[in-house]
């Protein structure tokens, strides 16, 4: 008898083990400030040949969103919520309210918290943003770096933008450093922050022990200013730019409707920038070659993540899947003379918000770390002492084919590539999926393939319930029953109930907008506003946002600081 009771248990271990192999790995990638045409097999010239490879043996989701920036992004993706439950309704200072304290909160769960438990490694590589301390030695209260959220391991920036030849709040773990205090990572070549983020998802993949499966975050800051990037990348777009926004805004618009990411229905939403009008057109072309340059290097690091999983064997059950932040980004970011008082977003309603240009001055040093003068305005992007963003007339090409950029949540805001692969687990190849997403549903995705649920508390904190649905129905060509999708940033807001969206520009504090309506299966590009046709739904679905604007903590609004609680504030960023 305690033959056969061994033999039973030998045989459950080894069951239960197999089962466990079996558990795919996940690795989220994450651009930062790139456009919904931007890639390659999504029509861009850039060459991106690794992820149009990922495509083609993949999926592309052709209505997956973002919420339009950063920080909420970031704050959505790692936790299933709308930004606001999670604590990051804004960017990362304390605007005072629950939906806007500018930290992770204790009623969410990162993804790691919730896998690290459950026997899988954790590994964050590249920007963090979701938290505005960046020096916790000498701060108090919740430390919210990847480590503190579940993440054995970390290499990156805990700021949203920095010099990529040379980044500040650089960290390893729980550890500040510098590029040349690093102890474990010695580029083969000049530093960059691209290839950095790269290198070492390589060394985790690498050092990572097969007796578990692991779930890694790649968080790259390509191609979010300043245009930094190798002059043998550049080289590669020597010329590609020379005839203007329209031809390549137009060459990207038909490649995008043949390969079948934007319907034969979409329009051309009206161009913005006017080439003919450009004085120098050398420094502006310059401006997108640099650009793709940036684009074009991270993919061949991408390359360089799937090639280490190859290697090593993992590849075909690894779960990947690559999106973007939010749009093309207008903001100047230090293309005038006046440098970082140029950190203006395009469009006559959004105001510039204190806390974006104190993210622009904080990341933009004054001076490289070898002595030379940053330099800011009409300047030839690319060097280290160099600091400018590639400007509104170009983010309007990224965009293509769609309205607004980065901060709206109109199309153009919001709309993100979304390419999946997994060879064990998707049978599809090279095909399309146009169910409409978002980032709330990766944290679902993620804990349905690996069999894990979702607890009801972390720690002693209960946890707002999930707003994502597991995207594996879709994988394999499902329809998913979802009731809406919710936006709100900076006062900008919309909502999505299938076919339909309400959208309007706004400001924080400001309740009187002008809403408009879009059948989106006829018009994403937002070309025909169909409140007037649809009078009963227009107000049905300004209701319906509004309850759900509440109940997401995005309402109430933020108060502006007041002169005292700004003054404190300044004294508080000089100790």
């Amino acid at each position: 008898m305690a033959k056969v009771f061994g033999l039973a248990i030998t045989l459950l271990v080894l069951i239960s083990g197999s089962l466990f192999a079996q558990r795919p790995n996940i690795v989220l990638i994450l651009s930062d400030d790139m456009g919904y045409s931007d890639i390659g097999c999504y029509g861009s010239e850039i060459k991106t040949p690794v992820l149009d490879g990922l495509a083609k043996n993949g999926l592309k989701f052709t209505q997956f969103y973002n919420t339009g920036r950063c920080c909420p992004t970031r704050a959505s993706l790692l936790t299933g919520l709308y930004p606001h439950q999670a604590g990051i309704g804004h960017m990362v200072a304390d605007r005072g309210v629950a939906g806007y304290r500018g930290e992770l909160n204790d009623s969410c769960a990162t993804i790691a918290e919730v896998l690290q438990p459950k026997g899988y490694s954790t590994y964050c590589v590249g920007k963090w943003h979701v938290t505005g301390r960046t020096f916790p030695k000498t701060e108090t209260g919740k430390f919210n770096w990847p480590l503190q959220r579940g993440f054995d391991r970390y290499y990156g920036i805990i700021n949203g933008a920095s010099s990529l030849w040379d980044p500040n709040s650089l960290t390893r773990d729980n550890k500040s450093i510098t590029i040349r205090n690093d102890g474990e990572y010695q580029p083969r070549e000049p530093y960059h922050f691209t290839d950095a983020v790269s290198d070492n998802a390589v060394k985790f993949i690498d050092e990572h022990s097969d007796e578990k499966p692991f779930f890694m975050y790649v968080a790259y800051t390509a191609a979010h200013w300043p245009m930094h990037a190798r002059d043998r990348d550049i080289q590669k777009y020597e010329g590609v730019y020379d005839d203007g926004y329209q031809g390549i805004r137009q060459a990207r618009y038909e490649k995008m409707q043949a390969l079948g990411v934007i319907s034969k229905k979409a329009e051309l939403s009206p161009a913005v920038g006017d080439w003919t009008s450009v004085e120098d057109k050398e420094w502006e072309s310059a401006c997108m070659e640099v650009y793709a340059a940036m684009v074009d290097q991270m993919d061949q690091g991408i390359g360089r993540i799937v090639e280490a999983l190859r290697k090593d064997g993992k590849l075909d059950n690894t779960l990947i899947m690559f999106m973007q932040d939010n749009g093309g980004c207008a903001e100047a970011a230090g293309r005038n003379t006046k440098g970082q008082r140029s950190l203006r977003v395009a469009g006559p309603t959004l105001p510039v918000i204190p806390d974006d240009l104190q993210h622009y001055q904080a990341s933009a040093p004054s001076q490289t770390r070898d002595g030379y003068p940053v330099r800011r305005g009409h300047v030839m992007p690319g060097p280290a002492d160099t600091y400018i963003g590639y400007g509104e007339n170009w983010a309007n090409v990224s965009n293509t084919p769609f309205r607004e950029y980065k901060h709206y949540v109109h199309e153009g805001g919001i709309s993100t590539p979304l390419v999946v692969h997994w060879p064990m687990g998707i049978e599809a190849k090279d095909e399309l999926r146009t169910e409409p997403s978002h980032l709330v549903d990766l944290m679902a995705t993620c804990l349905d393939v690996a069999s894990v649920g979702y607890p009801e508390t972390l720690g002693n904190n209960p946890l707002t319930p999930l707003e994502g649905l597991s995207l594996r129905p879709v994988f394999q060509g499902q329809q998913l029953d979802r009731k809406m999708l919710f936006f709100e940033h900076e006062g900008n807001r919309a909502l999505r109930i299938g076919e339909w969206k309400l959208v309007a520009k706004g400001r924080h504090g400001q309740d009187e907008v002008k809403w408009e309506l879009f059948n989106i299966s006829n018009d994403r590009s937002e070309m025909h506003d169909l409140s007037a046709v649809e009078p009963e739904r227009f107000q049905r679905m300004q209701k319906m946002w509004r309850e759900k604007a509440t109940a997401a903590k995005a309402l109430p609004w933020p108060k502006s600081k007041t002169k005292k609680a700004k003054a404190n504030s300044k004294a508080n960023s000089k100790k």
